[in-house]
């Protein structure tokens, strides 16, 4: 028997603390202490059994507590200071860099397929949602006018547990959204959002929840309503589930629903970030909307690439979504014909080459083709993505592929341990947690204490031992354990040993089974009673990976033997909490995944802030953290990259126990008059000097600020003046320079005669082009420079302008420009031309080049 009707029945606040449901409903809370504190202190125990959602937490608890808390002076004291900060918190005015945009009428929209702001909003699996919600964070800090889309995932991400043999079982909880810190989303009518869209020729609804993450509005569409077959209610059901079909369909729903979602709500942001190729339909449907106010395809296309930013994250080619003809027939044919392309020219859209019928449509070669803003998320990462993605723009050197790099960064309130925070707040100031990208704040740590730093760590790797504990109890009483091994639990670890931290997914190229190949190694370290040494892991591998899990499994039948269960565990259902109590407590993270597959690997930088030191492969940031004397961590290799995956292996894990029993476990026990590691505590204060202000969210969001949005956000308010007259010159442009730039010619390129020059001596360089009727400053003509390989490629290269000298005489005029080598040794140069309108934002983006031909 169903019931007629449902209702939410939720707990009658007293007056005096009505105030909480208003903080519960604001995901500040997440990165604010204070706040916390006022749910946790009311009852520890339910607060934790409530996993920290203050929503569902006050549903639980007993209206007499809540009475006798209304009668507590010092409780509702407490109480009205924490909402006087939260509103004077959200009333700020929103950046003045984006002209008549505020919260009600943002500027952007940033989608990601999950986004990690707390573990009571479980929809993120690992580093790109974490990446997401410290964002988002950092953006409602910094007060940019920003909303986030995504999907509302009703089972989230799969819990992990272990069986007793260490087999990683994955179970999914049914989350109730009314016992969340979600709204749903009302219309500017005040009616409950909902969006409509078609999906393979049948219509899809989703209904929009929103989450308030501080001054930034998340919203995320939820399928599971009774309009929908059950397939379609699937498709928000789990995060990265299903099969191919499901993805595509995911996909849609993320970019097409939530560009329609965006309407239904009454927003109209100028520009769309696009995390990751999940996304990458959002710059379609963008494109469509525009023709439906009137432009052509060509115009719709400049417009909606350049107000669109593309984040691109997996330095694999199989890390990207593709999906095959067929599929893409079925889903697009219509909405190709709609725009007015044939399905063919559609396809192209989404090949790295638009003339191989045979190619799938990938998601990355539409996001970047549909961008004028791209990045990989390290200048490590910005490389490998230049040189996998160099066929989209096959006419460029690797090194001008029009894909950037910003580095990644975490965001510091989030992230620094309480313990650690008000040790800043008394050495630092606050500035630290309100502007962390300030070096002068940052340059303070080194006046820290030694003997306070060094405390208040040791303090960290206590309460996490005490909680690895726990875990570990709690475990094995799941696994009906005996009690003598419930007994061990209770005894593991030890709080003054050296504790190294490895936390990661457990894909194969991260190498979570590095230490394990040098078994005899190990094992002598840990049984060093002297100087004792300790490991604790933890991390999931996808429900479909068996050689993950077999992995895991392996891992844990070490930590279980008798040599290793004291020194080694392995904490299950791995997520934020977990990364918390870890990157806080470690002496060391260790990270030694094969360069260069880690696009940039964060857990890291969230451990340095809190005084961890870092031992890892030179990969992802790392690779540009990392300096050569050791003072800020140690590194496993020179960077070197191998073709044989077991060579680099036999060769990596020599070097890493060497540095681990030669310079690390001998430096964390060198220890001087009061005990305490002075060398040890002297790099924990480099790196928060030199990397505190460089490596956290508010840098970040800060540069895509200045290089992206705001160029982005101008640019859209440029071509879309006066009815997008400006949009409509560029494609008339576009197509006049595509019909004429193949009778573009350059030749007698020419210098002085000589064989010798002089460093930092000038040379003058002419050469005449064929404008094919072009006008002169629609042609940008560059000579290309620098030091010369012995197989005769540029080993580096800088480009200087050249500018016309004649007037155009037949067709052709003489530019001219200078070269300079920067120092001894070979030196050549070459000129090319290349496309230019005040309008085009980058001269690269149309794939037209033309270089001069030895004559």
């Amino acid at each position: 028997m169903q019931p007629l009707k449902v209702f939410s029945v939720v707990p009658r606040l007293p007056e005096e603390l009505e105030d909480l449901r208003e903080l519960a409903y604001n995901l500040w809370f997440a990165w604010n202490s204070e706040i916390e504190s006022l749910f946790s202190q009311i009852d520890l125990a339910l607060w934790r059994q409530m996993e920290k959602n203050p929503v569902r937490f006050l549903n639980k608890l007993p209206q007499t507590k809540l009475a006798e808390l209304a009668r507590d002076d010092f409780y509702r004291q407490r109480l009205r200071e924490a909402v006087q900060k939260t509103r004077a918190y959200l009333s700020r005015p929103s950046s003045p860099l984006f002209k008549d945009a505020a919260r009600t009428h943002p500027a952007l929209v940033y989608f990601s397929f999950e986004f990690g702001i707390s573990s009571c909003l479980p929809i993120y699996s690992g580093g790109l949602g974490i990446l997401a919600g410290d964002h988002l964070k950092s953006a409602s800090d910094l007060n940019i006018p920003l909303v986030g889309m995504g999907l509302a995932y009703k089972e989230g991400y799969f819990r992990q547990y272990l069986t007793p043999d260490g087999w990683q079982q994955e179970r999914y909880p049914d989350y109730d959204f009314e016992q969340m810190p979600l709204r749903r989303a009302l219309t500017p009518e005040g009616a409950p959002a909902q969006v409509t869209l078609d999906v393979g020729g049948r219509p899809l609804v989703a209904r929009i929840w929103q989450a308030e993450i501080g001054r930034v509005t998340l919203y995320l569409l939820d399928t599971n309503v009774a309009a929908n077959p059950p397939e379609f209610r699937a498709l928000t059901a789990r995060l990265y589930g299903g099969d191919l079909e499901m993805r595509i369909q995911q996909e849609i729903l993320l970019g097409i629903g939530g560009i329609k979602a965006l309407e239904v709500l009454g927003l109209s942001p100028k520009v769309i970030h696009m995390n990751e190729g999940h996304s990458a339909f959002a710059g379609l449907e963008r494109l469509r909307s525009f023709m439906q106010q009137g432009l052509s395809f060509e115009a719709a296309q400049e417009v909606a690439a350049s107000s669109s930013v593309f984040t691109t994250h997996t330095p694999v080619p199989a890390g990207n979504d593709r999906f095959p003809m067929d599929m893409m027939r079925r889903y697009f044919e219509g909405y190709a014909n709609e725009i007015g392309l044939a399905f063919k020219v559609f396809m192209a859209l989404g090949r790295e080459n638009p003339f191989n019928d045979n190619e799938d449509f990938c998601m990355t070669v539409l996001a970047l083709k549909l961008s004028r803003f791209c990045n990989g998320v390290s200048k490590l990462h910005g490389h490998v993505s230049r040189d996998m993605w160099k066929r989209v723009w096959n006419q460029f050197p690797v090194e001008d592929v029009p894909i950037g790099a910003l580095t990644n960064g975490v965001h510091a309130p989030t992230w620094v341990a309480d313990d650690i925070g008000l040790l800043n707040d008394r050495y630092l100031g606050p500035n630290w947690r309100e502007d962390p990208d300030c070096t002068r704040t940052w340059a303070q740590a080194d006046v820290i204490p030694d003997a306070e730093l060094w405390r208040t760590h040791e303090r960290l790797r206590a309460r996490l031992i005490d909680f690895a504990r726990y875990r570990l109890r709690r475990q094995l009483e799941a696994q009906g354990a005996r009690n003598k091994e419930l007994q061990h639990a209770d005894e593991v670890l030890n709080p003054e040993a050296l504790t190294i931290g490895f936390a990661r997914r457990f894909a194969t190229y991260k190498r979570a089974n590095l230490l394990l190949k040098e078994k005899d190694k190990l094992l002598r370290l840990i049984a060093d009673k002297k100087k004792p040494i300790q490991f604790i892991f933890a991390g999931k591998a996808h429900p479909a990976d068996n050689g993950g899990k077999q992995l895991i499994k392996d891992l844990i039948a070490l930590c279980r033997t008798a040599e290793c269960r004291f020194n080694m565990v392995f904490i299950e259902d791995y997520d934020m909490e977990v990364a918390q109590h870890m990157v806080s407590g470690c002496d060391v993270w260790l990270n030694n995944p094969r360069r260069p597959l880690e696009a940039c690997g964060t857990s890291g930088m969230k451990a340095m802030l809190n005084g961890v030191l870092q031992f890892s492969t030179l990969d992802g940031w790392w690779d540009e953290a990392y300096k050569p004397d050791n003072s800020l961590g140690w590194a496993i290799g020179k960077g070197e990259e191998y073709s044989d995956p077991d060579y680099q292996d036999f060769v990596e894990i020599q070097t890493l126990y060497n540095v681990l029993e030669h310079e690390i476990i001998p430096e964390f026990y060198d220890r001087g008059h009061g005990g305490l590691p002075r060398a040890w505590i002297r790099r924990m204060k480099q790196a928060l000097v030199e990397h505190g202000p460089v490596f956290n969210s508010h840098r970040m969001v800060s540069d895509y600020v200045r290089t992206a949005y705001v160029p982005a956000y101008e640019n859209y308010l440029r071509l879309s003046e006066n009815g997008f007259a400006a949009a409509g010159e560029l494609a008339a442009w576009r197509m006049d320079m595509m019909t004429k730039w193949s009778s573009i010619e350059i030749r007698n390129v020419r210098t002085a005669d000589t064989t010798r020059l002089f460093v930092s001596e000038k040379i003058v360089i002419e050469a005449e082009v064929h404008l094919n009727g072009l006008p002169p400053e629609h042609v940008l003509v560059e000579s290309y420079f620098g030091p010369v390989q012995q197989d005769g490629s540029f080993a580096s290269r800088e480009v200087a302008t050249m500018h016309p000298v004649t007037a155009v005489r037949d067709g052709w005029a003489t530019y001219r420009g200078e070269a300079t080598p920067p120092e001894a040794g070979r030196f050549g140069f070459t000129v090319r031309a290349v496309p230019s309108h005040p309008h085009l934002l980058d001269p690269h983006s149309l794939g037209l080049i033309h270089w001069a031909q030895p004559e």
